[in-house]
């Protein structure tokens, strides 16, 4: 699990992919923890952090985290933004991908990116989220159109439930069991 914020309960971001740290809306003002993750670039998803760090380039897209809410133009607009921070400074731009509590929206954010940009099934960046961030936990809504952006893309649906089961041991145990299974199989 990620480090805690001094004073917060919440814990720090956490490295999701190389250059790609997922988080709550607390990280994004940290100065201590942007200069010490060397991050230049902060997508601010729905959350607005309480105050900017000069030196970081900061981009907010408006969203609620509405299991209703139509993700697709607001994931290319957020992938782009991505692009545009890991291609900084030849390509060693560093991304902080925030909402409130780094749960829900964010996470459904860089799962599309990884399902977009790198080919990635959806259970496979969803389990590389919840590795790394155990307490993630899309709604079911993103869930259902991640998994349409994953059927669009690939051709496949690769998870085969609805939302993600509510307590955390049972959300790790939906990846970690078929990433061991597969180990063993390959």
């Amino acid at each position: 699990m990620g480090k805690r914020d001094k004073g917060s309960a919440q814990p720090a971001a956490s490295v999701i992919f190389p250059s790609i740290y997922l988080g709550p809306c607390s990280a994004a003002s940290s100065k201590q923890f942007l200069t010490a993750s060397s991050i230049t670039h902060v997508l601010s998803v729905g959350a607005s952090p309480k105050e900017n760090i000069d030196g970081v380039v900061y981009h907010r897209i408006s969203i609620t985290d509405s299991p209703s809410l139509s993700i697709f133009k607001v994931c290319e607009e957020a992938c782009t933004f991505i692009d545009t921070a890991l291609g900084f400074k030849n390509k060693t731009g560093k991304i902080l991908v925030h909402c409130s509590a780094g749960i829900s929206r964010s996470p459904m954010i860089v799962a599309a990116f990884l399902i977009k940009r790198h080919g990635m099934s959806l259970k496979m960046a969803l389990g590389q989220i919840l590795l790394a961030r155990p307490q993630v936990s899309p709604n079911a809504g993103f869930i259902a159109q991640l998994k349409e952006l994953e059927l669009e893309l690939l051709g496949t649906v690769s998870l085969d439930v609805d939302e993600l089961p509510k307590r955390e041991k049972d959300r790790l145990a939906l990846f970690t069991n078929e990433a061991v299974e597969q180990a063993e199989a390959g």
